[in-house]
């Protein structure tokens, strides 16, 4: 029987356990310092507003655990001795260290963090973990004002969270618009008008300088580069995260921005693998970044991993991109891709409803009309119908024609297939495409 460790109890770990101990009898340990059972991240913010509890948030019950026998070890990870099968704790703990035959490495994110001036005064921080969340529920007592600076998905988590307790936020983003780097202009605009909207005051093109103190050690303002001074009584920092694996850089792991994998998510070190967000991929998968921070990519590499050690050696095959998220009350989906910039040798159709709180874009290839991407915002979208058309490059045409079966908004919601395939119509007048199913008599009559 082989005893497999796995260092971090995220999506990414626990997927591996349950597929491991779903096809072996191997003694499996998950090691966390943490927490001590796994919770669903993206439902931190909702534990802050008071929506859930933590208990809500964990997907298991407490006793799954010890049933189906993956030991939770709660400690501190100091080192690892690769060439010995040996990790060795933090003193604190109550295990010294721990004997392995085979090491999973699933180290999660931490979040980016610059050098101002002030950056380590109380009630500045970020938000990735658990540990953050009690910080902040610690820091914003009594707090009016507040300042989130970064324009990630992090940042309107923030904005929103800071707002539901009554505290007056200034966003800032030093992009022309929020989140630009990913996002085309017109979804970007219509974002930043959205988050307006919410009250929420974004100042764009601002950038922070300096994190002042209140004279107690703690923040009372800060300054942009600008020259401005803002009152906040918190600073929550949304500049991205990276792989969390500063401490294994003067280990013999072969590491660049995050650990090192094939595409069988082996690691340079025999019997050591990686998965998640600490992975970087030596050769990602076509579409794909090398470093890719998305739930559903560290499930998808758990259950690969887990495969190939239960002997069916299995490639990580992720499949066309997606990926899905909220901004105040606008869902975003995007399938494929659809960078901020329209690459060479394609073309893009873009609708938005006049209201301004809805869009579609649609990229395609200029020599054969093949959808390469979509972005959606305010209309949600059937996941395996757009994989589909992209994986079999489908015609824009043929793609509009049909764009009532990726609908996947309530049945009373209204339908905007019409209005859709009308404006390309309009802007390309040598076609007359019409639906070819219809998408419910309701929305057709709407």
């Amino acid at each position: 029987m082989r005893h497999i460790a796995i260092i971090g109890n995220g999506i990414s770990g626990i997927t591996a356990a349950r597929h491991l101990r779903k096809g072996s009898d191997d003694r499996i340990t998950v090691i966390s310092a943490e927490t001590e059972h796994f919770y669903s991240r993206t439902a931190l913010m909702y534990i802050y507003m008071g929506q859930l509890e933590y208990h809500h948030t964990k997907p298991y019950e407490d006793h799954f655990w010890p049933k189906n026998r993956i030991e939770l070890l709660r400690a501190e990870v100091n080192r690892i001795d690769f060439n010995g099968k040996e990790i060795f704790f933090a003193p604190s703990g109550n295990a010294s260290s721990l004997k392995y035959d085979i090491l999973i490495l699933a180290l999660g994110s931490r979040p980016n963090f610059a050098d101002w001036p002030g950056a380590q005064l109380r009630g500045v921080q970020g938000l990735y973990g658990m540990p953050d969340l009690e910080r902040m529920e610690a820091d914003t007592k009594g707090v009016r004002e507040a300042v989130v600076v970064g324009g990630g998905l992090i940042g309107v988590e923030l904005c929103e969270m800071l707002q539901a307790r009554g505290i007056a936020v200034t966003f800032l983003v030093r992009e022309e618009s929020y989140w630009r780097s990913v996002l085309p202009k017109e979804e970007s605009d219509l974002v930043s008008r959205h988050i307006r909207e919410h009250g929420i005051d974004l100042r764009l093109g601002a950038e922070l300088a300096e994190l002042v103190d209140d004279g107690s050690g703690r923040v009372g303002a800060v300054r942009t580069k600008g020259g401005e001074t803002l009152p906040a009584q918190f600073v929550g920092i949304s500049i991205g995260v990276q792989p969390n694996i500063a401490w294994l850089k003067e280990s013999p792991l072969e590491t660049s921005r995050g650990i090192l994998v094939n595409e069988y998510l082996e690691t340079s070190l025999p019997d050591v693998y990686a998965i998640g967000d600490c992975v970087e991929h030596r050769n990602p998968p076509p579409g794909r970044r090398p470093v890719e921070q998305i739930w559903y990519s560290g499930r998808i590499m758990g259950e690969t991993l887990a495969r190939t050690l239960l002997g069916e050696r299995t490639a990580y095959r992720p499949g066309v991109f997606f990926n899905s998220a909220k901004f105040f009350s606008i869902e975003y989906q995007t399938y494929g891709e659809v960078p901020a910039n329209l690459p060479s040798g394609q073309q893009t159709f873009y609708w938005e409803h006049p209201e301004g709180r809805k869009a579609l874009r649609i990229n395609y290839r200029s020599a054969n009309g093949a959808v390469t991407g979509v972005n959606a915002l305010g209309i949600r979208q059937r996941q395996e119908v757009w994989e589909g058309w992209i994986t079999d490059q489908t015609a824009i045409t043929e793609v509009l024609t049909q764009l009532g079966d990726a609908n996947f908004d309530p049945e009373f919601f209204p339908r905007h297939e019409n209005e859709i395939i009308a404006q390309f119509n309009r802007e390309n007048p040598q076609r007359t495409l019409k639906p070819r199913r219809k998408a419910g008599l309701l929305g057709w009559l709407r």
